[in-house]
C-alpha cells in the first residue's frame, strides 16, 4: 500500500495590504529562487511581503522589497534581507504578465508565500490600484457582512 503525498498548501506569509490597496484582477502561482537559509527563515515565519512588488526585466520577473529576515543559525550563509529574488515562470506566462503591466494602472504584487509539496511558492497577482472611495466602500461592505454574520449566529442559538 502506498501513501499519497499531501498536497495541502500551508500559507507562510500574506500581503494583506495588497488586498486593501488594490483590486486583484488575476493571480498565478510561481516558484521563487531562494537560498537555503532564506527557506529556513520563511518556514519559521520571518518573511514580510508588505511593500513588495514584481518587475519584468529583460524577459525575467523579479520580486523587489520582499523582506526575509536573517536565519538565526545561518552565520556566513545569510544573504541581504531585501535582495532582489527571481520568480520562476514559463515564457508564455511572462508574456502574459508583460501584456497586463503594459496597460496603465496595472502592476505585479506578491499576494502570499506558501508551501506546496515542500517547495516555497509565491502567489503573484496582477492588480489595479484602488481609490480612497473604493477603500471606504470595501470597509463598509466588510462591516455589513460582519454584522449579518453576527445576527445569523445569534439566531442559530
Amino acid at each position: 500500500m502506498t501513501k499519497a503525498k499531501k498536497s495541502e498548501n500551508k500559507t507562510l506569509a500574506q500581503n494583506k495590504k495588497a488586498r486593501h490597496d488594490y483590486f486583484v484582477e488575476e493571480a498565478m502561482e510561481a516558484g521563487i529562487a531562494l537560498v537555503g537559509t532564506e527557506v529556513k527563515s520563511i518556514r519559521a515565519g520571518k518573511a514580510n511581503l508588505k511593500d513588495s512588488y514584481a518587475d519584468v526585466i529583460n524577459g525575467e520577473v523579479f520580486i523587489k522589497n520582499m523582506h526575509i529576515s536573517h536565519y538565526e543559525n545561518g552565520n556566513q550563509f545569510n544573504t541581504d534581507p531585501l535582495r532582489v529574488r527571481k520568480v520562476l515562470l514559463h515564457k508564455e506566462q511572462i508574456r502574459k504578465l508583460v501584456g497586463f503591466t503594459a496597460q496603465k494602472g496595472y502592476t505585479l504584487v506578491p499576494l502570499a508565500l506558501y508551501l506546496k509539496n515542500t517547495k516555497v511558492k509565491v502567489n503573484l497577482g496582477i492588480v489595479r490600484g484602488k481609490r480612497d472611495y473604493d477603500k471606504r466602500d470595501a470597509l463598509i461592505e466588510k462591516d455589513a457582512k460582519r454584522d449579518m454574520d453576527r445576527q445569523m449566529k445569534e439566531r442559530m442559538r
